[in-house]
């Protein structure tokens, strides 16, 4: 399991629970999937007293807290594949935390940093002979950690203008910052 994933876990002491029906355009983004608080009937040990005394979640209860996550985390999403298919990748980039210390994992390339990761958006994508194509999401599961983190997994496809449609897993870790939720981590793959 990725460090910052196995870091992320241990540090907020998840509380899975079933996504809550949406509607919207960002509905279509998510596919849900049952509790993990109750798989093959054996119930897993509650969340330490901190974690259980969250603030935020004190104020509306852990399910309005995490259906919030889930609703920012959609609009974020939604707003990268709505930059990205018009061909604005600063937009797209948007959804991620604009810091030195962003991390990107594609194949067995590292890449730290937004301006780094743009680059090499832009490298694959806008530069002379190379095309965006059209991005979709699917299969997404977002896991509310907190109030203020979440792992997003989910598959990506692109649909190139010659029919070709290369596409592969992602894994995201988001963060609810000052300036909304951002991907502080990302590991996508592909063929």
């Amino acid at each position: 399991m990725n460090a910052l994933i196995l870091a992320a876990l241990l540090l907020f002491w998840p509380v899975f629970v079933p996504l809550s029906g949406s509607s919207g355009p960002a509905s279509t983004l998510v596919t849900t999937t049952q509790s993990r608080e109750n798989q093959g009937g054996k119930e897993t040990a509650p969340a330490p007293k901190a974690a259980q005394q969250d603030p935020a979640e004190e104020a509306g209860g852990p399910q309005q807290a995490r259906d919030a996550a889930e609703e920012g985390i959609k609009h974020v999403l939604l707003a990268q594949i709505e930059a990205w298919n018009r061909g604005n990748l600063r937009a797209y980039m948007n959804g991620y935390w604009r810091s030195p210390e962003l991390v990107f994992f594609s194949g067995a390339t590292v890449t730290k940093g937004w301006e780094p990761t743009l680059e090499r958006y832009q490298q694959r994508y806008a530069s002379a002979g190379k095309e965006m194509g059209k991005l979709e999401f699917s299969e997404l599961h977002i896991e509310a950690l907190n109030h203020r983190a979440a792992v997003v997994t989910g598959k990506w496809q692109l649909t190139m203008t010659d029919g070709k449609q290369p596409h592969g897993l992602f894994t995201l870790v988001f963060k609810k910052m000052k300036a909304g939720w951002r991907i502080v981590h990302d590991h996508s793959s592909g063929e």
